[in-house]
């Protein structure tokens, strides 16, 4: 995948000024005032990277999701990614339990919680918006431990899933409610690769190009919902 990752910048707005971030095939792009190149593969022990350590730059790309994001950032979303619903989730846990394989490898991968509706004629996929993330909760950290790197749904999560996200440096990133259309927009390829009995909660791998999601819980267990609700208290005060 390919996280875009907008501070008060536009997409236009970026450019040659922009921290850009690069390791097998995936690239993050940070509004930054100090613009500086960063090939991960070569962070270890190479000087060209102008004084910005492995530390400040990236943990380690093991997963996608240790890149510098934090709650309340806007990110534009490319790459491959797979869905799966309350049902996926379980079935997917119940193979695990039965030491069969899952549909694809977790490691470092991105699941959407979206049932897309049919495609018209002439579509890639039907509406796809997100459904509601607690529904997965009790799924969620089993596949994290796996190396599942990014979720993306929409509403709060329990602290069990937080908890993972800070212990497997994991993130929820949460999408519009009521904008199928607009998140649909941005599948470019749809196919089914498992359970295709479930009708819409089959697992779908998906191909996005500039998905516009929010950063809802960084892997520092930092909570968006809970930030915004503080916030409004205060000024409320």
């Amino acid at each position: 995948c390919t996280l875009l990752l907008m501070s008060s910048a536009s997409a236009e707005d970026l450019s040659d000024g922009d921290l850009s971030l690069t390791a097998n095939g995936t690239d993050l792009v940070l509004s930054s005032d100090n613009p500086k190149v960063i090939h991960v593969d070569d962070v270890n022990g190479d000087d060209s990277n102008d004084g910005l350590t492995p530390e400040t730059a990236i943990k380690s790309f093991n997963h996608i999701a240790n890149l510098p994001l934090k709650a309340g950032d806007e990110v534009l979303l490319t790459g491959t990614i797979y869905t799966s619903r309350d049902a996926g989730h379980k079935r997917m846990c119940e193979s695990l339990a039965n030491g069969e394989p899952l549909p694809f490898d977790p490691m470092d991968a991105t699941i959407y919680y979206v049932g897309p509706t049919p495609a018209k004629p002439g579509t890639v996929i039907g509406s796809a918006g997100p459904t509601t993330s607690g529904r997965m909760d009790a799924y969620a950290p089993t596949l994290i431990e796996l190396g599942q790197a990014v979720m993306i749904g929409k509403g709060e999560r329990d602290k069990k899933v937080i908890d993972a996200c800070k212990k497997y440096s994991a993130v929820y990133l949460a999408a519009a409610g009521g904008a199928g259309a607009l998140l649909a927009s941005s599948v470019t390829d749809c196919k089914v690769i498992a359970f295709d009995e479930l009708l819409s909660e089959a697992i779908y791998q998906l191909n996005v190009k500039d998905m516009p999601l929010i950063v809802a819980i960084d892997t520092f267990g930092n909570d968006l919902f809970k930030i915004g609700r503080e916030k409004y208290k205060n000024t409320k005060e």
